[in-house]
């Protein structure tokens, strides 16, 4: 079976983006209860989003990832390790516009550690700039965050038509310890996904007191 969830979600925020069923406006859990899923297709207007499936009494996170823009949805890529509805969870999306100034871009990035996961953000990043980015719930670095656990991914969304240049996670003595280059997504010459300008996975890094994660981007 399939169901269609919807939203007119809100910019910048998780709270209140809840999607429901086009149909009968219930929530994942209430309606899908036992039911096994494996894709997720999230479409959004224009900037990026990211979404979650979340257990709302728990409020761990089940599965994760990133949307694609209207009319650029593929089914193949939309691909989730299989994943049975617990009655209790949601489904709720966190989007960015496009930035609207010149030669800045939002950007999020899901990151795993042994610690569970994590959405980062980096917004008005200037081009050619390395930027810190902080985690959306509390803006904390990677550093504060996943302190003594072991990096295991790393997935980057920058808004449409921007490029990823490269991410770097930087010690407490400020020395490069990783650097990752990324590139553009969707509809656009040399992009390699729709959802994604960076996805590094199977990554053994550990990550120390005071380590940042920075990303430097250019707009289209």
């Amino acid at each position: 079976m399939g169901k269609i969830f919807s939203k007119t979600a809100t910019d910048d925020q998780w709270d209140g983006n809840t999607l429901t069923d086009t149909l009968s406006t219930q929530q994942l859990g209430i309606l899908m209860p036992g039911t096994t899923i494996n894709r997720v297709q999230v479409q959004y207007e224009g900037g990026l989003c990211a979404y979650r499936i979340q257990n709302s009494q728990s409020l761990v996170f089940q599965r994760w990832g990133f949307g694609t823009k209207n009319d650029l949805a593929c089914y193949a890529s939309s691909a989730i390790v299989p994943y049975t509805i617990n009655p209790n969870d949601i489904i709720t999306v966190y989007p960015l516009p496009i930035d609207a100034t010149a030669n800045q871009t939002n950007v999020l990035a899901w990151v795993q550690t042994s610690k569970g996961v994590e959405l980062f953000e980096s917004k008005d990043t200037v081009n050619a700039t390395p930027t810190e980015m902080k985690t959306v719930v509390n803006e904390m670095t990677l550093g504060d965050s996943m302190f003594n656990s072991t990096l295991s991914c790393i997935h980057v969304q920058a808004e449409d038509l921007s490029i990823v240049d490269q991410v770097e996670i930087i010690d407490n003595s400020g020395g490069t310890v990783l650097t990752l280059f990324g590139g553009v997504r969707g509809g656009v010459p040399g992009a390699m996904s729709l959802q994604y300008n960076l996805k590094a996975d199977g990554l053994a890094l550990p990550i120390g007191k005071g380590f940042s994660l920075k990303i430097t981007t250019t707009t289209a």
